[in-house]
């Protein structure tokens, strides 16, 4: 059964003794979130959901700790707004692909741990070819804590729904580097115009675009703007 957002805001105060206002208290209330797909339409296309965090294929090389499943949870407010999207982008005949949404907080801790290993380069080539691993905190590419944590901030990309291929967005998903702002020059004149058409129809639904990612997107209204969950996803 689905908490209310009333009773996991009771939950939230019963749980919180954090001293510091500033340091958020990590919760653990797995109900808040839902899969996805299930705000759609049964009339409506899925999502296709690629969770490379749970395999080898992604910046660290490795399983993430908290992965333990390929499953895409956001809060309900989250998923209803990105249903909207999906329902618009299907009678253009195209789609979502999502690459992750829900993060919990020890996810965030292994890409920080990974971060910290200056001699584990085995994913450079792919991920940040252009930019030194010592330098990943200073240019925000990694941080110890993500807005991902918090079950409304997702990460996609637009396919064709007949063919299932990616949309050309000029550089891959979770790319660090300059190419992957969304504001690049470094990208073809039909690669910003799909990126700008992922944009518009991502904050015509509520949801707020990352200046430097352009899959990177966070709902305006997120309804834990200050609770970073960590609970398993499996």
């Amino acid at each position: 059964m689905m908490i209310t957002k009333f009773q996991l805001l009771g939950m939230v105060l019963l749980l919180t003794s954090c001293a510091n206002s500033n340091i958020p208290e990590i919760h653990n209330v797995a109900t808040a979130l839902v899969e996805v797909n299930s705000m759609l339409p049964a009339s409506v296309p899925p999502m296709a959901i690629e969770i490379r965090y749970s395999t080898s294929n992604n910046f660290v090389g490795a399983p993430i700790s908290g992965y333990s499943a390929a499953r895409a949870l956001l809060s309900v407010e989250a998923a209803q707004a990105l249903s909207k999207v999906q329902i618009q982008l299907t009678k253009k005949g195209m789609g979502l692909k999502i690459f992750d949404a829900y993060r919990p907080q020890r996810a965030v801790d292994h890409f920080v741990r990974w971060a910290t290993d200056t001699e584990d380069n085995g994913k450079k080539q792919q991920y940040y070819p252009n930019v030194k691993k010592s330098d990943l905190f200073r240019e925000g590419y990694i941080a110890e804590q993500s807005g991902h944590s918090r079950g409304s901030s997702i990460d996609l990309t637009m396919i064709d729904l007949d063919s299932g291929k990616e949309i050309d967005m000029g550089s891959p998903w979770d790319f660090f580097d300059p190419i992957s702002w969304p504001s690049s020059k470094a990208v073809t004149r039909e690669q910003r115009a799909n990126r700008k058409a992922l944009q518009t129809i991502m904050r015509g639904n509520g949801f707020r675009p990352l200046r430097e990612e352009w899959w990177h997107f966070t709902l305006e209204n997120e309804p834990f703007p200050n609770t970073y969950f960590d609970f398993l996803i499996d």
